[in-house]
């Protein structure tokens, strides 16, 4: 038992139960909750057999919640990511998607990305195999959702789509899941105002390549309470990630600078102040960055950069206004790698070719 949280928290402890870790099951335990919170479900509404067994474990002063089946929404470049680490971590994981494409993709993507973690020392055969027991896919976020105890969502960056997402997710949700967003400049506020609870709400920022990137940002809306967080961390590491609290703010903190960097790159490309590859080769020699800005770029999606910095322009102002050259390039279809075209050119046998 991992206890110390203050008692004006609710005297949050973190078990490993008898399913254990190795499992995937992560079971937290609140205890001793000041009355005048209520518990932790005093923002939603609860059906009365929900309420009697509530009513029931608050008597005997703690109230469990096991964590063992994720749902991950989206099955673009992020959400495969997500449900990868999430199947390799123990978890019962369900990828859901519109497109029967995605998800074969998805699946491929995890087999391959287990494969060479294997040739690379950093999987071990019955992780691999685990992992491909664990992970399942879906059409139907109802369904999907009926039985989750953690929903990701993981859809582009569109206020309606993630709308839709979220009442859907949270109308067919157990009543004690935690619904969480991977957004990277919306709302955590907004986006819990979509859901019947808004207190289990809370962004759960990923970075790409999410096997390989450490970081997960929370970040904590206007009702989130602190037992979400504390979930979302639990979470986190178990995946195998580090966090940081931010608060709520239009692009929190990697994405403002991210965009900020990816911009200038590209309007330095513009300006012809240096060819793609030398802006690139400058970053990573004289700054340090493991990947040039207009490679990530290419990576997470030209048009996911774009919409990312029309957000930030609308709410940040001028300094985020998108580089024309990027529109450009948007409006071409060259989105990065998923197209196999952006600033590079992926269409050939190796990985990027020059243009």
């Amino acid at each position: 038992m991992y206890s110390g949280f203050p008692l004006m928290y609710g005297g949050f402890s973190l078990l490993y139960g008898d399913i254990g870790p190795k499992y995937g099951a992560i079971t937290l335990l609140y205890s001793g909750f000041p009355e005048k919170y209520g518990g932790r479900y005093n923002t939603v509404k609860k059906s009365a057999k929900r309420n009697d067994r509530f009513n029931q474990n608050k008597q005997k002063g703690s109230f469990a919640l096991t964590v063992q089946k994720i749902t991950v929404v989206g099955a673009g470049v992020m959400g495969r990511g997500i449900a990868y680490v999430s199947a390799l971590a123990g978890f019962s994981t369900t990828l859901v998607d519109v497109s029967g494409v995605k998800l074969e993709e998805a699946i491929t993507y995890a087999k391959r990305t287990s494969e060479k973690g294997m040739k690379l020392g950093k999987v071990t055969t019955e992780q691999a195999r685990n992992m491909t027991a664990n992970l399942r896919t879906s059409p139907v976020l109802e369904e999907a959702s009926k039985t989750a105890d953690f929903i990701i969502e993981a859809v582009p960056e569109k206020r309606d789509l993630k709308k839709s997402v979220m009442e859907t997710a949270s109308a067919n949700a157990p009543d004690h899941a935690i619904l969480t967003s991977n957004t990277s400049t919306i709302s955590p506020t907004e986006l819990a105002s979509y859901t019947n609870r808004p207190g289990q709400f809370a962004v759960m920022h990923f970075f790409n390549p999410v096997h390989r990137m450490r970081l997960v940002e929370m970040v904590k809306g206007l009702d989130t309470e602190d037992e979400t967080v504390a979930a979302i961390r639990s979470v986190a590491e178990q995946m195998g990630k580090e966090t940081v609290e931010v608060n709520e703010f239009p692009g929190f903190v990697t994405s403002r600078i991210s965009a900020l960097v990816g911009n200038e790159a590209f309007l330095m490309l513009q300006e012809g102040v240096a060819a793609a590859e030398d802006i690139d080769k400058a970053i990573k020699l004289g700054l340090n960055y493991p990947m040039g800005p207009l490679e990530l770029g290419d990576l997470v999606g030209l048009d996911a950069r774009l919409n990312n910095l029309k957000y930030l322009h609308e709410t940040l102002g001028e300094k985020y206004r998108p580089a024309p050259l990027l529109e450009q390039y948007v409006k071409a279809g060259r989105l990065g790698r998923k197209s196999g075209r952006g600033v590079y050119d992926y269409t050939e046998k190796s990985e990027l070719v020059k243009k």
